[in-house]
C-alpha cells in the first residue's frame, strides 16, 4: 500500500469525476477534497491541509490543479507525488474573468439550470459534444455542487494568482496530464507547466478533452497507476 491519495476535482465536479480511479486505487486510503465552501484558492487549500493525512499523493484536475499548486506553496513537504491534470498555472485573463462574472450574474438573476449545459461543450472533446450520457453525468455533478458553491468557485478562480513563479520549487515526482482535445486548458498550457517543473513527466491523452478521468478513464487510470507505483 502506498501513501493515501487526495483527489481534488475541477469546477462543478464532485467525486464522480474520479469514480473509476477511486475504484482502481481502492487498496490505498482515499480522500476527495471538498472545494465548495470557500471563495479563495488559499482558503480552500488551507481547509484541505487541516483535514488531510500528514503525507499524501495529490491528484488534481483543472480548478483542483490551481488548489494543488497552492498546497505546494503552503506545505510542499506533505506531498509525496503530484499529478496536475488538465490545468493551468496562469492567473485568469480578463476575458476569462468577464465570462465568469457573466455566469455569476446569470446564476443570481435567472437561476442555475442552464449553466451546466452552457459549460458542457468546453468540458469535453469536440467528438463528445453530443454524448448525452456523458452530458448527464456532468450536469448531475454540477447540480450536486449547486449555485451557491458555483459562485464561490468562480470567485476563487477570478482571484487566483499566477502560479508559474513557484512551479520551479516543486521537488516531488510530478505528472502533468492533458487531453489532446482539451479546449479549456489546451496542450500548450500543460507543456508550459511541464517546462517549469524540474523533472516532471508530460502525458497527452489522445481523443480526450478537459474531463480526462471521465472521458478516457482506462487510459488515465493506467497512466496514474504507473506514475503512483513508480519507485
Amino acid at each position: 500500500m502506498g501513501d493515501p491519495i487526495l483527489f481534488i476535482p475541477g469546477l462543478l465536479c464532485t467525486e464522480t469525476l474520479f469514480s473509476k480511479q477511486i475504484v482502481a486505487f481502492a487498496d490505498r486510503p482515499i480522500m476527495v477534497a471538498n472545494h465548495r465552501e470557500h471563495d479563495s484558492i488559499s482558503a480552500i487549500a488551507g481547509s484541505f491541509l487541516a483535514e488531510a493525512p500528514e503525507r499524501f499523493s495529490l491528484i488534481a484536475l483543472s480548478m483542483g490543479g490551481y488548489v494543488a499548486m497552492e498546497i505546494m506553496r503552503q506545505a510542499p513537504e506533505r506531498v509525496s507525488k503530484l499529478a496536475l491534470m488538465n490545468t493551468n498555472a496562469r492567473a485568469d485573463r480578463e476575458d476569462q474573468s468577464e465570462r465568469r462574472r457573466f455566469l455569476i450574474d446569470m446564476t443570481r438573476k435567472r437561476g442555475f439550470k442552464k449553466v451546466p449545459h452552457l459549460l458542457y461543450p468546453g468540458f469535453v472533446h469536440e467528438l463528445r459534444e453530443e454524448d448525452e450520457d456523458l452530458r448527464a453525468i456532468v450536469v448531475d455533478m454540477a447540480n450536486d455542487t449547486g449555485p451557491e458553491a458555483f459562485i464561490r468557485q468562480q470567485t476563487a478562480l477570478i482571484n487566483r494568482i499566477d502560479s508559474r513563479p513557484s512551479l520551479g520549487d516543486i521537488r516531488c515526482p510530478t505528472l502533468v496530464l492533458v487531453g489532446e482535445g482539451d479546449r479549456l486548458t489546451p496542450v500548450p498550457v500543460s507543456e508550459e507547466i511541464h517546462d517549469h517543473i524540474p523533472g516532471s513527466e508530460l502525458v497527452i491523452v489522445e481523443g480526450c478533452g478537459h474531463l480526462s478521468p471521465l472521458e478516457e478513464p482506462d487510459k488515465v487510470t493506467r497512466v496514474l497507476r504507473d506514475f503512483l507505483n513508480r519507485a
